[in-house]
């Protein structure tokens, strides 16, 4: 069951991981050959930051896992697991059979990051060769009996409800809502994203807030982070939460379909009004960003980049949105495109 639902995770991210791997594909080379450095760094550190720091590989190790808990262990499948008549020993191995299908790619990429450096071989990285291994190992494996513990807290019994009243019925009084739609999308797209396990709100939160701070450190110039990579990673924001937002909107509508269609009401106001609601977040990050420049450096919105940008990048958004036909393989497409021309656009403000 868990592999069939990793199965159902990658599908799920396959466009995504495909424009990740075409716009940053020597970046991800590079960030896994570092993965196995804190193992040989820590040696050559006193021994209170050499724990600190293999500490923090291991957890950052395990955050998989804790994000992808309630993927490989859906509430009603752990529920159901609770029931069957299974000794604790056999419980324990099934957990660490589970966390091994997250641990086994790792240790790969562990494996893959030592060779790197072993073939390398910096001068400082000649004498503590064994020990490092040792000390890259002793990560993985202790990743993984933490991925273990994850999975096993997850199959867990919920506590009962702290003071909970038995219902009591109450009269229903119906309300007509000045503004039914807005209160249908709330009560059909806006809740279930947040709730009963739905990481989708928790998603769209990380993605606008990468959008808002990649935005504000380009604006501002960082002194730390080259203007370009920074135009890359706010173009990619924008264009990936106004994709993303739209493909759950769209799947949330294809699970309401069946009731919508059943309801004595027009849907289409409403459904339309959703997938409109999923350019919100993306346009907001622009009129931040222009606000931002209006009070920083007027003379900015002045020049014809940056017209050129928020057209371009409004233009990029409102086709994600408005051509939902589009085959998989063509999304991907605009998608990349919409990001390789927006960083193209904005490698220019600041020149």
């Amino acid at each position: 069951m868990a592999h069939h639902a990793l199965l159902q995770f990658a599908a799920s991210l396959a466009s995504s991981m495909e424009i990740l791997v075409f716009l940053a594909g020597p970046v991800l080379l590079g960030l896994l050959s570092v993965i196995a450095l804190p193992g040989f760094l820590a040696m050559t550190l006193p021994w209170p930051a050499a724990l600190s720091l293999l500490a923090a590989q291991a957890l950052l190790t395990c955050l998989p896992a804790w994000l992808l808990r309630k993927r490989l262990l859906p509430a009603s499948t752990a529920a159901w697991l609770r029931q069957l008549p299974l000794p604790p020993r056999l419980r324990w191995q099934a957990d660490i059979a589970v966390a091994g299908l997250l641990m086994l790619p790792l240790g790969l990429a562990y494996a893959v990051s030592a060779a790197i450096w072993l073939i390398q071989s910096p001068p400082w990285l000649r004498t503590i060769v064994a020990p490092g291994m040792a000390a890259t190992l002793i990560i993985w494996l202790l990743a993984w009996i933490l991925t273990s513990g994850i999975i096993a807290l997850r199959l867990r019994a919920p506590r009962p409800a702290q003071g909970a009243r038995p219902p009591t019925m109450t009269t229903y009084v119906p309300q007509r809502h000045r503004w039914r739609s807005v209160f249908l999308w709330r009560q059909l797209f806006w809740l279930p994203f947040w709730r009963n396990e739905n990481v989708i709100g928790l998603q769209q939160s990380v993605l606008l807030a990468t959008a808002g701070a990649s935005m504000l450190a380009w604006l501002l110039r960082t002194p730390l982070v080259p203007a370009p990579l920074l135009g890359l990673l706010a173009s990619a924001s924008l264009v990936i939460l106004t994709d993303r937002g739209d493909k759950a909107v769209r799947e949330q509508i294809a699970v309401l379909r069946p009731t919508l269609d059943a309801w004595p009401l027009a849907s289409t106001g409403l459904t339309r009004l959703a997938c409109a609601a999923s350019l919100l977040p993306a346009f907001a990050v622009l009129l931040a960003g222009a606000f931002l420049l209006y009070v920083i450096d007027p003379a900015v919105l002045q020049q014809r980049v940056t017209s050129v940008y928020a057209l371009t990048a409004s233009a990029a958004l409102l086709a994600i949105v408005g051509l939902p036909r589009l085959t998989a393989r063509g999304r991907v497409v605009l998608v990349v495109l919409s990001i390789l021309a927006l960083s193209a656009i904005g490698s220019e403000l600041w020149n």
